[in-house]
C-alpha cells in the first residue's frame, strides 16, 4: 500500500458536511503542509478554530460565504467545475482565528494549512487576483493559476497554485524537486496534489522519486486522488483523451519557490 497516494475517504462529520481528505503531521509524514477537502449541502456550515496554522480557505467548486467573526465574504466561488478553466476565490485566514465556511450551493473546498506564529490580516484572494500563465511547449503545455505565489506577501507559509495539463501532455516537467534548504539555489518545500480528471473515469501517472532511488514510487492517480511529496522530484504524465487538473499546496521553513531540475532531463527546456 503507498504511503503517498490518498484515495477519497467520505466522513460526515456533521449535518450536510463531509470530509473526503485530512492530511496532517500525525497521520503522514508531512511536517510544513496539511491539507482537508470538504463537500458542502447547500445551507450547510463548517466551522474550524485554528491555533498555529494558517489556512487558504479555496472555493474549488460551488458558492460558500466564509466569515472570520470580523470579516465576512458572501458569495464567492466562480465555477461549477474545475474544468471550466476560470480561476476561482479563496480567503486566506490567519493563526489564532476561528471561520466559518457556510455553503450558498453544492459545494467543495479546499483547506490549505502551515504552521504560523505571526498574525496575519485574512485576506479575500478573488478570482481576478490570480495571476494566469500558460508554461511550456510542445507536448509539455500546462494552464497556471496562482492563487497564493511567493509574490503576494499575504501568508507567513502557504503557496498555493492550480494546474491544467492538456491531453497527452506532461507537468511538472522536466523532473524538478525542491526537497534542500540550499537558496538561493533551491528550496525545501513540502507539497501535496489533489487530482481531478476530465471525463471522471481518467488516471494520470505520477511518479515521486529522489537522487539516490531511497524513494522511487510510480503511482495511478485517479479522480480525486490526493499524493504527498515530502521529498524528490514529482513529474506527471497525462494519457491521451483526458484532461490533468492538480491543485498544489507547497510550505516550508522558508516561503520561497526555488526548484532544481534533474540535471538528466534538463535538456527538454533547451529544444528550440
Amino acid at each position: 500500500m503507498s504511503k503517498l497516494l490518498r484515495k477519497p475517504n467520505p466522513v460526515e462529520t456533521s449535518p450536510g458536511v463531509k470530509v473526503v481528505h485530512e492530511v496532517t503531521s500525525e497521520n503522514s509524514s508531512l511536517e510544513y503542509v496539511g491539507m482537508k477537502i470538504v463537500d458542502l449541502d447547500p445551507g450547510a456550515i463548517y466551522k474550524e478554530g485554528l491555533e498555529k496554522v494558517e489556512c487558504c480557505i479555496v472555493a474549488l467548486t460551488g458558492k460558500i460565504n466564509v466569515t472570520d467573526q470580523e470579516e465576512t465574504f458572501e458569495s464567492i466561488g466562480t465555477r461549477e467545475s474545475v474544468f471550466e478553466k476560470k480561476p476561482t476565490d479563496s480567503v486566506y485566514v490567519s493563526n489564532d482565528r476561528t471561520f466559518t465556511v457556510e455553503a450558498v450551493t453544492k459545494a467543495r473546498v479546499i483547506l490549505c494549512y502551515s504552521p504560523s506564529t505571526k498574525q496575519l490580516p485574512t485576506r479575500l484572494i478573488k478570482a481576478e487576483d490570480n495571476s494566469v500563465e500558460n508554461r511550456g511547449k510542445y507536448n509539455n503545455k500546462r494552464l497556471v493559476h496562482n492563487i497564493l505565489p511567493d509574490s503576494d506577501p499575504s501568508a507567513n507559509s502557504l503557496l498555493v497554485v492550480e494546474v491544467f495539463t492538456e491531453s497527452g501532455n506532461w507537468s511538472s516537467y522536466p523532473p524538478h524537486k525542491h526537497d534542500q534548504d540550499n537558496l538561493p539555489h533551491e528550496s525545501f518545500l513540502e507539497e501535496t496534489y489533489y487530482h481531478e480528471m476530465n471525463p471522471k473515469q481518467g488516471f494520470v501517472f505520477q511518479r515521486v522519486y529522489t537522487d539516490d532511488r531511497s524513494l522511487d514510487e510510480t503511482m495511478a492517480v485517479e479522480n480525486g486522488d490526493v499524493v504527498l511529496v515530502p521529498v524528490g522530484y514529482h513529474p506527471v504524465s497525462v494519457p491521451d483523451g483526458y484532461e490533468s487538473y492538480y491543485l498544489n499546496i507547497m510550505a516550508g521553513p522558508t516561503r520561497t519557490w526555488k526548484f532544481h531540475n534533474e540535471p538528466a532531463h534538463e535538456w527538454i527546456l533547451e529544444r528550440k
